[in-house]
């Protein structure tokens, strides 16, 4: 069984649909990779078990605006991170998605 989930592209706002298995673990979208993890495409039979799916906007397949009407889309790049564990906890995106204080000055 599959569900058909819609992600909004951070450039442009098209929209992208992709049938997903329904036990998703999506964290966030965004217009970087996040450095070290591993991305599939969306037409990739294993894309559920890398870190993440990276998408072309309007490449990958037809978008639509908001009200599902098509458009071209912008052709750039954009990420969908799924959450990640390592020995069952769960892994910080580096850097973080939500925008905290960050004290890693050597980096």
């Amino acid at each position: 069984m599959t569900v058909t989930v819609r992600y909004t592209c951070p450039h442009c706002n098209a929209v992208v649909s992709l049938e997903r298995p329904p036990d998703l673990a999506d964290r966030s979208v965004t217009t970087v990779r996040q450095p070290g993890w591993e991305y599939a495409n969306p037409d990739d039979p294993d894309r559920e078990s890398a870190d993440g799916i990276e998408f072309l906007c309007g490449e990958d397949g037809p978008v639509t605006d908001l009200e599902g009407e098509s458009v071209e889309g912008c052709g750039r790049p954009f990420y969908l991170n799924f959450v990640r564990f390592e020995q069952g906890v769960e892994l910080d995106p580096d850097p973080p998605t939500y925008g905290g204080p960050r004290f890693d000055f050597d980096a």
